[in-house]
């Protein structure tokens, strides 16, 4: 029988953001978004070789969901990728999920597995002529102190791991023929997530709670934004992108929420790297900022947390904080010596033990980082008509968290 549902295929995040997505589009129960659904990544499920939760290898178990290992840097194998099985409709969304996100890589591993993948992944998408094209990009930009927080305000990358990500963007943008929407996020939590800042706050924050102990970070009074986002919203978000632009094309689509992307890179390391823009381009294209309502900050977000755990949040005293602005490096182990022990004794005298987690309670350069995310989220909401799933960063959200960690044996029970 016919269907109007459209074919799907999933690059990449498979260690992110895309098993919620796949759990979106294919759920256990409730009727399905999708007609077949194919992820594609270079990780192994069977067995797994990167962390994939309880519930997504019974997405996996599903009729017409299909997953492929895949070596996304060989053009071939990307291509032979987006061939649909025997009696299937070709591929008509393609959700773009692929980047590296351990900040402590090299820019040349930056530049292949973030730069190269996804401009593999996209030309082959616009020679197919797919209707919609939808790249998620992490949070890895620094909003300034004051602006509008809106799309065109002008975020820069903090790192050399980050400008790749931004000048994946640009490239991105410059391909005329794909129906590209670029969706920015903020720092994502929920079931299921341990990459990123909140999960390895949530699980320090736990290690306080444990020893009854005030958690202590750097850059007080904390009042900066680091705005959240449900990894159910990023799903979400992703998908209303889809449909949005799927009727509309991407000159329409330009016109209504095309953003310029500006260049912030060396020019000297982008003329080395073939694809890229000029730096003097501005290429545009449709991009939309998607966090939840809460306006997190530091100290929001960090209190929130350590109440889930009994405990308070505080901030180092002046001089480790004048001394981290300068030498990172020098606090990093320092702090992580009051807690890290403590964790593993956790889960050692869990019940039952625990003796393989994708958690742990080390806060590395980037986690012990100041961080300046301020996102406005009207266009998407205007502009898309997004609802947000889980519009509140708070407790009740946490504690699912928690949970279902705990359910699935990955969290001590003491």
């Amino acid at each position: 029988m016919a269907t109007d549902k459209p074919s799907v295929v999933i690059f990449g995040g498979l260690n992110t953001c895309s098993r919620a997505l796949a759990a979106l589009l294919v759920p256990l129960e409730g009727e399905r978004l999708v007609s077949h659904l194919r992820i594609v990544d270079k990780f192994s499920v069977h067995p797994p070789t990167t962390y994939l939760g309880a519930e997504f290898p019974n997405i996996l178990q599903q009729p017409d969901v299909e997953y492929r290992q895949v070596n996304l840097t060989v053009p071939t194998a990307v291509s032979s990728a987006f061939d649909p099985p025997a009696g299937k409709t070709p591929y008509s969304y393609v959700f773009d999920l692929t980047g590296e996100i351990n900040h402590d890589r090299g820019e040349g591993i930056a530049i292949q597995m973030t730069f190269l993948v996804a401009k593999i992944i996209a030309h082959e998408a616009a020679r197919r002529k797919v209707k919609a094209y939808v790249r998620l990009q992490q949070p890895i930009y620094e909003s300034p102190e004051k602006g509008s927080h809106d799309e065109k305000e002008d975020v820069k990358p903090v790192r050399p791991l980050d400008a790749w990500w931004h000048e994946t963007s640009r490239m991105l943008a410059s391909i005329q023929d794909l129906n590209l929407v670029i969706v920015r996020i903020g720092f994502v939590y929920g079931p299921y997530v341990d990459f990123g800042l909140f999960a390895v706050v949530t699980t320090v924050a736990s290690v306080y709670g444990y020893m009854k102990k005030p958690m202590k970070t750097l850059w007080g009074p904390g009042k900066d934004r680091i705005d959240t986002v449900h990894v159910d919203d990023v799903a979400g978000g992703m998908w209303a992108c889809a449909e949005w632009i799927a009727p509309l094309g991407r000159n329409e689509a330009d016109v209504i929420a095309g953003e310029k992307i500006p260049f912030h890179n060396e020019k000297s390391k982008v003329a080395e790297v073939e694809g890229t823009c000029p730096p003097t381009s501005q290429p545009i294209a449709p991009i939309f900022n998607l966090v939840d309502d809460s306006e997190t900050t530091l100290v929001k977000g960090g209190s929130m947390i350590t109440e889930l755990f009994g405990t308070t949040f505080e901030f180092y005293d002046f001089i480790t904080n004048t001394v981290a602005k300068f030498k990172l490096d020098d606090v990093v182990e320092e702090i992580n010596e009051h807690h890290v022990g403590t964790w593993t004794q956790m889960l050692q005298t869990s019940n039952p033990p625990i003796t393989h987690t994708p958690l742990n309670a080390y806060m590395d350069k980037y986690a012990l980082s100041r961080h300046r995310l301020a996102y406005s989220n009207g266009k998407i909401k205007n502009v898309v008509g997004y609802k947000l799933r889980q519009p509140n960063f708070g407790h009740e959200t946490l504690t699912e968290v928690v949970e279902k960690w705990k359910a699935e044996g990955s969290w001590p029970i003491l």
